[in-house]
């Protein structure tokens, strides 16, 4: 991570620090997410946010107590009935198309959103229940994992907390990819994988929406506040600074990407600069 620049918020201030801390508060960071997209998200709505995850782990931990019973299924079950059946959390095509389907304080409200913000949901409420419970990045599709790695249960928060025979994983990840199931595609994703994915989707919401350079500008510097962002980030957001007319500041940023680079790409690194240039004449 690059040092914070002059100016950096107070929240991305949190932000990075929580995500460089070494246990990242997963809902903490998707949360402060959730602030950048929607300012009125303070410091009190945080933590009302919260507390209600922590209500939701309550009622999980009743509904387990009366399955006399611990293993993976079990659990797995407890969360489908309570999030999926009871608050009627799950997916819908149409969800795809909207921001706020990723922000955690949102897909709460709605109960409705994208397969990773739904699994964030179940972990967050299953890890406080005392669930052995993790993320699995599955290509294309994001599902949560019970037990480890020998017993895992799979299950969908997407389609309600539908419990994933081996078979139904094959179809998600060949529908994905064309290809097989491997065996590293079942590793649990830990909190960082999933918010680098979660900037990752909104990054590429926004790219579909040129009117959207907003987002995709704080979704990308989000993104360089995580631990070893790849450097063609640096790159993505000197180009939309550009793009929405900061051409001065976006003329620096491709400087500094062309002098980070200079010595293992030097083509790469003299594009960036003809693009500095070009940035710097748009102010004649």
């Amino acid at each position: 991570m690059h040092p914070l620049p002059p100016g950096t918020t107070e929240r991305r201030r949190l932000f990075a620090a929580e995500a460089g801390s070494s246990r990242p508060d997963l809902a903490l960071l998707c949360l402060l997410i959730g602030a950048e997209a929607d300012p009125s998200l303070d410091g009190p709505g945080i933590a009302t946010t919260r507390r209600l995850l922590d209500r939701l782990a309550e009622q999980a931990v009743r509904g387990h107590r009366h399955r006399h019973t611990d293993d993976p299924r079990s659990w797995a079950a407890v969360l489908a009935e309570l999030l999926g059946e009871r608050c009627g959390f799950r997916g819908r095509p149409g969800d795809y198309q909207r921001l706020d389907s990723a922000l955690l304080h949102q897909v709460l409200r709605r109960r409705r959103g994208l397969p990773i913000l739904l699994s964030v949901v179940w972990m967050e409420v299953a890890r406080r229940a005392g669930a052995p419970v993790h993320g699995v990045a599955l290509p294309g599709h994001f599902v949560v994992g019970f037990g480890p790695r020998d017993e895992q249960v799979l299950a969908d928060p997407f389609g309600g907390g539908r419990i994933l025979a081996r078979a139904d994983v094959e179809l998600l990840v060949a529908a994905a990819t064309g290809g097989p199931l491997a065996a590293s595609m079942l590793c649990p994703a830990g909190p960082l994988d999933v918010v680098g994915r979660i900037l990752d989707t909104i990054r590429a919401w926004a790219a579909a929406r040129p009117e959207r350079t907003d987002v995709a500008l704080w979704a990308v510097e989000l993104a360089l506040l995580l631990p070893a962002p790849p450097p063609r980030l640096h790159y993505e957001r000197a180009q939309l600074l550009v793009q929405r007319g900061d051409f001065a500041i976006g003329a620096r940023a491709l400087d500094s990407y062309a002098d980070d680079i200079a010595r293992r790409d030097p083509a790469t690194a003299d594009r960036a600069r003809w693009q500095a240039a070009g940035a710097r004449a748009m102010l004649n």
